[in-house]
């Protein structure tokens, strides 16, 4: 039994990174000898995307653990040396969806051949919404664009800066009563990434802590709705004009609080056919490696 080690776990405000939350308000981590600092960065202080794009969370920011796009984790393990990939899973059933504007000519998946969309780079997103994409229209004919956040995205959308979006829940039915249109749907995917410090003991703690906190939530989702609906009250806050044609309250009211999943430990043999996958496509070094990749837990 380990006796309150320290972890710090980095925390990203969406929706499907919940139980990280609960778990250590409830003192899930604590019970399992964790000692969990959750790392956050404020709203206010973020202008593109959470996880910063060119510093180290295992190094810059002295993270143990840290969630993260499963496409993403590969990517940034590799090409960074940003930790070792010691988990991933689908989270929760929070499906990405594409949308455009009511008044668009564009009507099937099919449609998005060679017209932007606007997804947020470097959190995975651009390799979610392309895996996706693939299956409607040809590979060369993707053409994903980086416009930032949720509510950046949604201004992209309404300007007509971009003709497609990509958005997840909240954000999803925010954009339902702006009056965009649904594209399709797809799954997301995530991965941890943890720093060398990361062993089997560990690990096995964590997801021990985490799976109680996803117990309570999908027993009784409605306990949870305030906490869920943080981030879409920070957004109000930073962006109130998208806010300003919908009425908030049913908004809230129509956000639903998701089924959530524990994650597994890493599965090497599927993330080694993600990394082929990418390498085809010239999004990672041909010289990339698996056991360079996933931790040797």
């Amino acid at each position: 039994m380990l006796t309150q080690q320290p972890v710090r776990l980095f925390h990203l405000p969406f929706s499907f990174m919940l139980p990280q939350r609960v778990a250590t308000e409830r003192g899930y981590f604590r019970d399992e000898g964790l000692s969990v600092d959750l790392i956050e960065r404020d709203r206010r202080d973020v202008e593109v995307k959470y996880i910063p794009a060119e510093e180290t969370l295992t190094g810059d920011y002295d993270v143990d653990l840290y969630p993260i796009c499963k496409w993403e984790s590969i990517r940034r393990t590799w090409s960074m040396d940003d930790g070792r990939i010691v988990a991933n899973g689908t989270f929760a059933n929070l499906p990405y969806t594409v949308f455009t504007r009511p008044d668009s000519d564009i009507e099937t998946p099919a449609d998005l051949a060679d017209i932007p969309v606007g997804v947020n780079r470097r959190t995975g997103q651009e390799y979610t919404a392309r895996k996706a994409l693939e299956e409607h229209v040809p590979a060369d004919e993707v053409d994903l664009v980086g416009c930032g956040m949720p509510t950046d995205r949604l201004r992209a959308l309404r300007e007509g800066s971009v003709d497609a979006v990509t958005l997840i829940d909240p954000h999803s039915t925010l954009a339902d009563h702006l009056g965009f249109r649904r594209l399709l749907e797809y799954d997301n995917h995530m991965g941890i990434v943890g720093s060398d410090e990361i062993d089997q003991e560990l690990l096995e703690a964590f997801l021990r802590a985490y799976g109680r906190a996803v117990e309570d939530i999908n027993a009784d989702p409605d306990a949870f709705r305030g906490t869920y609906l943080e981030m879409l009250e920070s957004d109000a806050a930073m962006a109130p004009d998208l806010f300003d044609d919908v009425d908030v309250d049913d908004v809230r009211e129509e956000i639903a609080v998701p089924q959530y999943e524990v994650p597994e430990p890493a599965d090497r043999a599927e993330l080694d056919g993600h990394l082929e996958w990418m390498q085809e496509r010239g999004l990672i070094d041909e010289d990339a490696a698996i056991d360079d990749i996933v931790a040797p837990l």
